[in-house]
């Protein structure tokens, strides 16, 4: 290993460390955002409110959230700012949810009642200790405050069938989350105590308890794995991973003309259909309240739009060892290969020439690799926040990811190189300028 790639690799494991660390503090997307709200305080950044006025200033640096599990963070240039750059990722999981009515009583143990959140990939589920994470709403004398709750201990477990009673169960199963992913919380004794336990780790009354957000998390913590520990393995990579990288670029890049914008958004999993999901209103409002705040009009905010700049960054899948034959014969990224540029023919992804020659562009300075990913024609892939947030603000856009495997379990395995090259790349794009010319084309200066 030359001096060049003995740098490189340093502060790659530094970064995944780091990766690693914010995420086992992270068990639901509550969390998430109580933990960046936290690190933007430490970074002179000022909280906002949506239902109070901005007071806006050359300079500042200011986030808002939205139902505490979505978050936007700006820094404005101390002069005259022409555009907005942004990178958007999510703040949430596959996972499973506790009903409002938590407990299923039968046979000798008390299960919890639970659905599945997301397109969860179920088995790694099973025989492994997890316990709940999320948000309880508690009365007050003030009326409803929030509170976070995560039962830090080993609490439950999904067993299972023995294999003596499902002899086909190495040939492949099916699952029903109903009867088959419930897990196992206590004995016919620990009857009606879920509430009691998730009230006393949270600090308050079981009766002043009026409303829960409560979600499954793997306990297992994130490692380094491989011969030189080149991968990481973790729960939530998706997309943790780029949030973490992006937010960190963020928070050491030196600023251009444009605006600089944080965004991770909850909700990506089930479709971005909430009002703080990529779907809602909150980019929207929150760019023409910073444009109005700065004393602009409405067609200085769409004379902005026209020359300003979106990554979404959502993790892509590695080509699998084992099952090669499942991505394209070309396009397939490799873990520890740096930022993935996504491409789909039919707009689940947003990248296009334009956007794709400014990213390559932009990785090209920041001295980070770039590969490519497009799914295998024949195998239909997902989407992510890119293409729904360009219905209610229209930008250039790029669709970026890192690459990863077992996408969707609630343990996944990542390179270890590649959050720290997210980080170059998003301190990179905040700190250039990009110029829109006659021909709807950016030109990087």
């Amino acid at each position: 290993m030359n001096k060049k790639d003995q740098i490189e690799w340093k502060a790659g494991r530094q970064s995944a460390a780091g990766l690693l660390d914010f995420i086992q503090n992270c068990p639901s997307c509550f969390h998430v955002v109580d933990n960046t709200a936290k690190l933007l305080q430490k970074n002179g950044f000022i909280p906002l409110q949506e239902s109070c006025r901005w007071e806006l200033k050359p300079g500042g640096k200011y986030f808002v959230t939205r139902n505490s599990s979505s978050v936007i963070a700006f820094q404005i240039p101390e002069n005259e700012w022409s555009s907005f750059h942004i990178i958007g990722s999510h703040t949430d999981s596959p996972t499973f949810k506790v009903k409002e009515i938590p407990e299923l009583a039968g046979g000798e143990c008390i299960r919890l009642n639970v659905e599945k959140y997301g397109g969860a990939l179920l088995a790694p589920w099973f025989d492994r200790p997890l316990s709940v994470a999320g948000r309880l709403l508690v009365k007050s004398e003030e009326g409803i405050h929030q509170v976070l709750v995560k039962v830090d201990r080993d609490l439950l477990i999904i067993p299972s069938l023995a294999i003596h009673m499902n002899r086909e169960a190495n040939n492949g199963t099916g699952y029903h989350v109903q009867k088959d992913l419930c897990p196992v919380f206590a004995d016919s004794d620990g009857k009606n105590s879920f509430l009691d336990l998730i009230a006393e780790t949270a600090g308050v009354a079981r009766e002043d308890i009026l409303g829960s957000d409560l979600f499954l998390y793997n306990r297992a913590p994130g490692t380094f794995i491989g011969l030189q520990e080149e991968f990481i393995a973790s729960p939530r990579l998706d997309d943790l991973q780029c949030l973490y990288g992006s937010l960190q670029g963020f928070l050491q890049a030196e600023l251009s003309e444009s605006i600089a914008l944080f965004c991770a958004f909850d909700n990506e999993e089930t479709g971005s259909m909430s009002r703080q999901g990529a779907d809602s209103t909150f980019l929207e409002d929150t760019l023409k309240r910073i444009t109005s705040g700065l004393g602009k009009s409405e067609e200085d905010y769409l004379i902005a739009l026209a020359s300003s700049f979106m990554l979404s960054a959502d993790n892509a899948h590695a080509m699998h060892p084992n099952y090669p034959e499942k991505s394209d014969a070309c396009n397939y990224p490799k873990m520890n290969g740096g930022i993935v540029l996504k491409f789909n023919a039919n707009q689940k992804y947003t990248t296009d020439a334009r956007s794709a020659a400014v990213l390559r562009l932009l990785c090209d300075r920041a001295g980070v690799p770039c590969q490519t990913f497009a799914n295998h024609s024949d195998i239909a892939g997902g989407s992510t926040l890119g293409n729904i947030a360009n219905t209610h603000v229209a930008l250039y856009t790029a669709d970026i990811g890192l690459a990863q495997l077992a996408m969707h379990s609630c343990y996944e395995t990542a390179g270890t190189l590649d959050t720290w090259y997210l980080e170059q790349l998003s301190k990179a794009f905040y700190g250039t300028v990009l110029k829109r010319d006659a021909a709807e084309t950016l030109v990087l200066l």
